[in-house]
C-alpha cells in the first residue's frame, strides 16, 4: 500500500500503466492484506481460509441464530 502513496508524492501520473499498477496494488492490499476489525483484525483471505476449514459454515458478521433454533 505504501508504494501507491509514494507514487502520488512524486507528482501527477504520466501514463495509464502507472494508474493501473497503483490500482492493482491497492486492490491487492484491500482484498488480501488489510486487517478487518469485524473479522478479528485478520486479513480477509485468512478469515476466508479459516471459514472454509471449519465443518460448520461461518455466519456473516453481526448475524445471530434465530430464537428457538
Amino acid at each position: 500500500m505504501e508504494s501507491a502513496h509514494s507514487s502520488f508524492r512524486r507528482g501527477p501520473l504520466q501514463r495509464l500503466g502507472d494508474v493501473e499498477l497503483i490500482t492493482a496494488d491497492y486492490v491487492s492490499w484491500y482484498s488480501q492484506r488489510r486487517l478487518v476489525h469485524r473479522l478479528g483484525r485478520v486479513p480477509p483471505t485468512e478469515a476466508e481460509a479459516t471459514c472454509f476449514d471449519r465443518a460448520v459454515p461461518c455466519q456473516p458478521a453481526g448475524s445471530q441464530e434465530p430464537q428457538g433454533a
